[in-house]
């Protein structure tokens, strides 16, 4: 497990818990509960009739079979100083310890990507037995953390699903697992959160927050409703020391069932893919484009070709709604199309220039890597670039040779080229860097630094301009607010 530094605290995933060579399989200490068949399991709504509850035994009684100990096993090779220096061997094995779900009678079992991501062999314990089996790993999601196994057998205790899109903040949950590599351990809180994200832990990130301690070797634990129902995948904890603070993170039921259906049927997860760049509608870009409220998804490039661009979308489009369903950010749009295999038809609503709009689309499947690069600083020109006449602090530039060189900025960009911004500038603050191109000002296209100059020159002082720049193979959309005239 390596923790996930910020300035101020730790991500810690929930993770397969590290243990030195040798390290012995724990297992459940709960006897065996035959579950109905869930090779489809089908979500049911949360019940909440829990007023008078005095013992929890009959939930973790029936939910106890159902969750797993998963220990891995690892070669890693050994640094040559080592060798070297403490004769040591070329190698050595590792071992790591997490936790799963069974999900179906027949042997499937949810855990996270990263509880086995690398492993050489995967093993389950099951049951008061201490029952072993080599597990088979049938697929793995990246993107949402999540990963399939499979064991050999039928009758396991398969655990029911719940309907996670009905869970509510205040609900009881529990949470069930091996932390710290100790048999089966159970901890009860509440849903403190909902559809947590942008905290970098995973691609689709859309969390269940809960306070029910989670800890390492929690991972890919259940998170269950008072009923015993699965509501969650247990993934992530946000701690300053390693350990549980009440705040731990869980990939909702639904998802899970959606990837592991994806999984079993095709051995990978295939997502729609619509073919946009986005960015969220800042309260500023909110003011300069004249929209009602600073929600959607503001589209900042279109791929030539695209689904997106076969219906029509354009920059400067801001997405509303998905089929019916609104789209505030761009984590609810990434999450919707997503959601959706490729072939399937949406209709998506935007505004574009004031007026909603409605197009319909099919999606394509989303390429199994995307690489976006960070913008890179451009190099100063040969002599003095001039100062911008609206953007203070900013000198610009035809867009040369040397730099698209240098930039590797391609033919199809057309614009003007920052060769210089104010570190104290109002431009500096709202995002402008060296290196960035202008395409757009006020949703003009400029096609040079002169043209730049005279669409800029036309801005009113004092008055806010929107600018659409393309820096590291991608264009986003930029308010800013000049210095008003003294």
């Amino acid at each position: 497990m390596s923790p996930r530094d910020s300035r101020f605290s730790q991500w810690v995933r929930a993770a397969a818990f590290p243990v030195v060579l040798g390290l012995m399989a724990v297992c459940i200490a709960f006897s065996q509960k035959p579950g109905g068949d869930q090779s489809a399991p089908s979500p049911e709504a949360p019940r909440r009739e829990t007023a008078g509850i005095l013992s929890f035994a009959p939930v973790v009684e029936k939910v106890a079979p159902s969750v797993v100990s998963i220990h891995t096993s690892r070669t890693v090779k050994v640094p040559r100083m080592l060798r070297d220096f403490f004769g040591a061997p070329n190698s050595g094995v590792t071992q790591g310890l997490g936790s799963g779900v069974i999900v179906s009678r027949d042997g499937y079992i949810l855990t996270n990507n990263h509880v086995t991501d690398g492993a050489d062999g995967v093993f389950v314990t099951i049951g008061k037995d201490r029952k072993e089996y080599k597990a088979k790993k049938i697929g793995a999601d990246p993107g949402t953390d999540l990963a399939v196994l499979k064991i050999e057998g039928n009758n396991f205790p398969a655990i029911p699903f719940a309907d996670s899109d009905k869970v509510r903040v205040g609900d009881i949950v529990l949470a069930v697992g091996n932390p710290f590599g100790l048999t089966q351990t159970v901890t009860m809180g509440i849903i403190s959160g909902l559809g947590r994200s942008g905290m970098g832990i995973i691609d689709y990130e859309n969390f269940i927050q809960t306070d029910a301690s989670v800890n390492p070797g929690n991972s890919g634990g259940a998170l269950v409703d008072a009923e015993g129902r699965l509501i969650g995948i247990n993934t992530a904890i946000f701690s300053r020391s390693g350990g549980n603070q009440g705040i731990g993170f869980a990939v909702p039921s639904n998802l899970a069932v959606q990837v592991l259906n994806s999984i079993r049927a095709k051995g990978r997860v295939e997502r729609g893919y619509l073919g946009t760049v986005i960015q969220p509608v800042t309260r500023e870009i909110a003011v300069v484009m004249k929209l009602k409220s600073a929600s959607g998804a503001l589209v900042s490039d279109v791929t030539p070709g695209s689904p997106a661009a076969k219906a029509g979308l354009a920059p400067g489009d801001v997405i509303v709604a998905v089929n019916g369903k609104g789209v505030d950010t761009p984590r609810e749009l990434r999450l919707a199309i997503g959601s959706l295999a490729p072939g399937s038809k949406v209709k998506v609503k935007f505004v574009r220039d004031g007026e909603e709009k409605e197009v319909e689309a099919t999606l394509g499947e989303l390429p199994p890597t995307e690489t976006r690069l960070a913008p890179e600083e451009g190099r100063p020109g040969p002599t003095p670039a001039p100062a911008s006449s609206f953007l203070d602090g900013v000198r610009l530039r035809d867009l040369l040779d040397e730099y698209r060189e240098a930039l590797g900025i391609p033919p199809s960009v057309k614009g003007a080229i920052i060769v210089e911004v104010d570190p104290d500038s109002v431009a500096y603050r709202a995002g402008l860097r060296q290196g960035h191109v202008i395409v757009e000002i006020n949703r003009k296209p400029v096609g040079d630094a002169e043209q730049a100059q005279e669409v800029g020159g036309a801005v009113k002082k004092g008055d806010p301009v929107l600018l659409r720049v393309w820096s590291g193979g991608q264009s986003q959309y930029l308010a800013i607010s000049p210095r008003p005239e003294n």
